[in-house]
């Protein structure tokens, strides 16, 4: 009997110091990589997961990110995913990299140019998380409210997504809230 209280009393104690864990993430500045290799950046990502969100209500499954450079130092983004009728659907827009060369920081805009000098119209894309090999990437904003899971196949590794995870649930995000992708 006092075996058994003392697991309870331990397991209430290890839940209760992973809910606290997880509130001081939340609570601390979301950190990004320490540097980004943007050209090495560029190319095909497959959405594999995402915090659900308006501007992605209507894809159902093939979303995919691909960046290209701009000759003025921007990149290119073109969102492509597939609807529920079975077409395609796409957005074009532009990123630009916050900080020096090397920053993880960027935003991007979907709105036309012209909108461009209002500070609204860019939204927070920060690379959070990334392995050596630039193939598993996540991608958040400082509120935490968005979230995406990124790679360069259509399918992750098990470990290698379940590993993802315990890092970003390091900080603050509640991957809960994840939905899958169908690629």
């Amino acid at each position: 009997m006092v075996l058994n209280i003392a697991i309870k009393q331990g397991a209430l104690a290890l839940l209760l110091c992973g809910v606290m864990g997880s509130s001081w993430a939340a609570d601390a500045p979301l950190k990004t990589i320490d540097n980004l290799d943007v050209p090495r950046y560029m190319g095909r990502w497959y959405e594999i997961a995402k915090f659900p969100n308006w501007f992605q209500k209507k894809c159902i499954s093939h979303t995919v990110a691909e960046y290209s450079p701009q000759a003025n130092g921007q990149v290119k983004v073109l969102n492509r995913c597939r609807l529920a009728d079975g077409l395609d659907d796409s957005a074009e827009g532009v990123a630009k990299q916050i900080g020096p060369s090397n920053s993880p920081k960027l935003q991007v805009r979907f709105a036309p140019s012209w909108l461009s000098l209002l500070p609204f119209v860019w939204g927070d894309y920060w690379v959070i998380d990334l392995d050596a090999d630039y193939q598993l990437a996540a991608v958040s904003e400082p509120q935490r409210e968005y979230l995406w899971v990124l790679s360069r196949t259509p399918q992750v590794d098990a470990k290698a997504y379940e590993a993802l995870l315990i890092r970003l649930r390091a900080q603050g995000l509640n991957t809960d809230k994840l939905e899958m992708t169908l690629q």
